[in-house]
């Protein structure tokens, strides 16, 4: 909104011409989210602290009983955020921008229903977990679709390897909408499982966010990536406003959530952060960088399915790897807080 406002008047007022820049709208964008989340973030806790009073906010497979009682759905406040930001910044007639936001409001919609039949227990544990992957793989099939018709290049189907310039693999359209559905779905519930210890999800989702910010960036420019044999995805420089909007606002999130969480994200938000990370990384060709750069969450998933395993096969949980990152979360999470505490002091 603010591009199309602002931008035409730099005929008659120079100065407004910055407005053009990615840059700037990148940053203005993470602000943005940001400053919302100061604003409104103590006043939405308090709200879903009274609304979800005795209903179950803390996943079962949590090891930390302490934590019941912690209001979730956090993610309200995030995509709120988000959007509001990516409609402010963006250059609204960039496709690529509805697309992404398409994958954020379906993936929000499924959490959020999921967090509610869970928070009323209309529905014991929320929506069936083969229910809710079937609807996140049908929002990322609609998306893959669209994308490889909105792109009409043969790059569009294709997969790249960081650090081989050579290496591309043409997987055709039916093979790129497998394997998107699976980057996509396989991140969103890879965020989702991360989700729950003070600050974990919020750091990561930061840097991964921040990271696609620069390669969206990087893949949007002819000249960088010939430079450096990348492929070139035209406009896909407007999505590295999206990731920086995101940033943004897992930043707020992380003032809430830093140890000792205020609110969690619950599906309402892990769902729709993931996603968007995963599609973005589709979009810019990038999902095998997502893999390096999201290892955390790699990582935390593969943690989960060992406790499983370990509880199948023994009767007991594998918590080492979680305490683990729990002591890693609350130190980084005490650092930003003193972080944010100085800048706003000084």
């Amino acid at each position: 909104m603010i591009y199309h406002l602002l931008v035409p008047l730099a005929e008659y007022v120079s100065w407004l011409n910055v407005f053009q820049y990615l840059t700037v709208r990148a940053g203005g964008a993470m602000l943005t989210a940001f400053a919302l989340w100061l604003l409104f973030g103590t006043a939405l806790i308090a709200k879903f602290r009274f609304w979800q009073k005795g209903g179950d906010t803390v996943k079962a497979i949590l090891p930390h009983a302490g934590k019941a009682g912690t209001p979730t759905m956090g993610g309200v406040g995030v995509v709120a955020a988000l959007v509001v930001s990516v409609l402010l910044w963006t250059n609204l007639l960039n496709p690529y921008v509805w697309l992404i936001l398409f994958v954020v409001v379906g993936f929000f919609t499924v959490g959020f229903v999921d967090d509610w039949l869970n928070l009323t227990r209309r529905w014991r544990r929320g929506l069936p977990g083969r229910l809710r992957l079937l609807l996140g793989a049908a929002l990322a099939v609609a998306f893959l679709l669209v994308y490889q018709r909105v792109n009409g290049m043969p790059v569009a189907t294709e997969v790249y390897f960081p650090f081989l310039k050579d290496w591309v693999v043409g997987l055709g359209v039916v093979g790129f909408v497998i394997f998107g559905v699976c980057v996509i779905v396989g991140c969103a519930n890879a965020v989702n499982i991360t989700d729950g210890l003070d600050g974990l999800v919020s750091i990561p989702a930061v840097i991964v966010a921040t990271t696609l910010a620069i390669l969206a960036y990087v893949m949007g420019r002819v000249d960088y990536t010939a430079y450096l044999h990348l492929p070139y995805i035209p406009g896909a420089g407007e999505v590295a406003v999206m990731c920086a909007a995101l940033a943004g606002a897992m930043l707020g999130f992380l003032w809430f959530n830093a140890p000792p969480a205020r609110i969690f994200l619950g599906d309402t938000g892990s769902l729709p952060v993931g996603a968007m990370l995963g599609a973005v990384a589709v979009l810019i060709k990038q999902e095998f960088a997502l893999l390096i750069i999201g290892g955390l969450f790699v990582l935390e998933t593969l943690s989960v399915l060992l406790q499983v395993a370990s509880f199948k096969l023994t009767g007991k949980g594998y918590l080492g790897w979680r305490r683990c990152t729990t002591t890693l979360s609350n130190w980084a999470g005490r650092r930003v807080r003193l972080w944010c505490d100085f800048g706003l002091s000084a």
